[in-house]
């Protein structure tokens, strides 16, 4: 057992015990003759007494020694000796959100017992759920981010500082060359296009960094904003002077939360280098003010940048949130192997409130009328096709809300067979139709939409793939219900 849990587990019984005897800190110094500082500092797990202090405590307090000094919690403690042990709370990053672990251990243990039977309960769902490390991590990285309105002034001062200390304009697209000399000449890198790809069980890696000989493998077949991309973020770690990092791009597994969260600091340094902020202002300014939607004008804007789609579409959840004011967003990635049922959504971001569609993790199909599924489906079949675009209104069954959502797919770039869409939507609010001035209704495609077949009331949907199995359930319930509730009520 460490030493630490040992400590926490002994000030909290003292507490328990202290609070069943009624007994405030200064009666229970007053009581053994201990002074209430010390006591304080046992019960908030920082200091562990000396056994003839354990004897005094045990003998005023009228407990077994043996009680005392027992790692064995009782029922109502119980569920928090289960979050000591997983240490659960040694992987939350509970400063990230302004947090310290000694309060929060505080608040739990003086919650009630169906507040602790609560806690229990989501300790057994993650279990049950095989809720990963990884998972868990990128959880608290989403909230962190969406706490935020994913824009981090500090990293946009550090870029725009970095481009004036290597005079790199910001008004011209980057390319890879630019980037590559200041990491060999300036950060010693050597640059290796030739062995990562040679082994062929890592044809799904773009990159490996080896610190100890500054040298950076590259897959040698990434195109242009591939490779300008990884230079970007190989530059944030170092200009960051970013240590605890990751060495792979994509990431195989995160060790911990700083991994995570230098990882996403990094990814967003090298997208604010990339797409410079106030040039992509100016530019969606221009195009806001359009009376009339022109798509050609949006693809102008992403090819003016050295970026993929999604690193274009992820840097919007940057820039509308802050100096547009539309905060009501979701972005979307899906990916798809060609020819089976299932879409997966690989990634997502809710901007102040958790918007429609959200993760399913019932394994449920997601409605194929979504503009992110019907993208990649436009794709695969029109093979001559690089990419596809699509955008529409999306109209919530059973709610008021509406989403003009922009969505764009391609192939995905590290798998074979695997194509992705990734999307972008912004709740219709009166806010958002006056500062697009091209938003006319009549010029987009406007579809009911669901959630998941299985829980869509959609009649006669040609895009149903399933059931609505939940629905259906509930329908049948309800139904049975109200049969006993007759029942009950031809006897009284």
């Amino acid at each position: 057992m460490e030493e630490e849990y040992i400590r926490l587990v002994f000030g909290l019984k003292l507490k328990q015990i202290r609070n069943d005897k009624n007994l405030s800190l200064f009666g229970l110094a007053k009581l053994t003759g201990l002074s209430k500082s010390y006591l304080n500092e046992i019960e908030k797990g920082k200091k562990y007494p000396k056994t003839d202090k354990i004897v005094i405590l045990s003998e005023k307090l009228e407990v077994p020694y043996d009680h005392l000094v027992s790692l064995k919690l009782d029922k109502n403690l119980a569920p928090i000796g289960e979050i000591l042990q997983s240490k659960i709370l040694k992987e939350i990053p509970l400063d990230l959100f302004g947090i310290q672990e000694n309060n929060l251990i505080d608040i739990i243990a003086n919650a009630p017992a169906k507040v602790n039977a609560f806690i229990s309960t989501i300790i057994k769902i993650a279990q049950n759920y095989n809720l990963t490390r990884e998972s868990f991590f990128l959880a608290a990285l989403r909230s962190y981010q969406e706490a935020h309105n994913n824009y981090f002034e500090d990293i946009e001062s550090k870029v725009i500082e970095f481009a004036k200390a290597y005079h790199i304009r910001l008004d011209k697209p980057i390319n890879s060359k630019d980037l590559e000399d200041i990491l060999v000449e300036e950060y010693g890198y050597t640059i290796n296009t030739e062995e990562l790809s040679q082994h062929q069980k890592l044809s799904e890696l773009r990159n490996i960094f080896i610190p100890k000989t500054k040298t950076l493998l590259l897959y040698n077949d990434i195109n242009e904003a591939q490779k300008t991309f990884i230079y970007a973020k190989e530059l944030a770690y170092n200009y960051l002077e970013i240590e605890n990092r990751l060495y792979t791009f994509p990431w195989i597994k995160f060790e911990s939360f700083d991994q995570v969260l230098n990882n996403f600091i990094a990814s967003y340094f090298a997208g604010a280098l990339i797409i410079p902020k106030d040039d992509l202002i100016q530019k969606l300014t221009q195009l806001f003010s359009l009376q009339t939607w022109q798509p050609l004008q949006l693809h102008k804007i992403i090819r003016s940048y050295n970026c993929s789609d999604e690193t274009f579409y992820q840097r919007l959840t940057n820039i509308l949130p802050r100096h547009f004011n539309i905060k009501n967003l979701f972005f979307l990635r899906f990916t798809h192997k060609e020819n089976s049922p299932l879409f997966r959504l690989s990634k997502e971001l809710h901007i102040t409130q958790q918007q429609s569609p959200h993760a399913n993790r019932n394994n449920e199909h997601y409605c194929r009328r979504w503009i992110a599924i019907k993208t990649i489906q436009d794709l695969e079949t029109s093979k001559e096709k690089k990419s596809a675009y699509g955008i529409q209104i999306s109209s919530y069954e059973n709610s008021d809300n509406e989403y003009l959502v922009l969505s764009a797919a391609t192939a995905d770039p590290f798998k074979e067979n695997i194509n992705r869409s990734v999307s972008i939507g912004m709740l219709l609010s009166p806010h958002l139709k006056r500062k697009l001035e091209f938003f006319n209704e009549d010029t987009f495609t406007k579809r009911i939409v669901g959630i998941t077949c299985e829980t869509c009331a959609v009649q006669n949907c040609k895009e149903r793939v399933a059931e609505p199995s939940v629905l259906i359930k509930q329908s049948r319930n309800k139904e049975i219900e109200k049969i006993v509730e007759n029942i009950i009520q031809s006897h009284t």
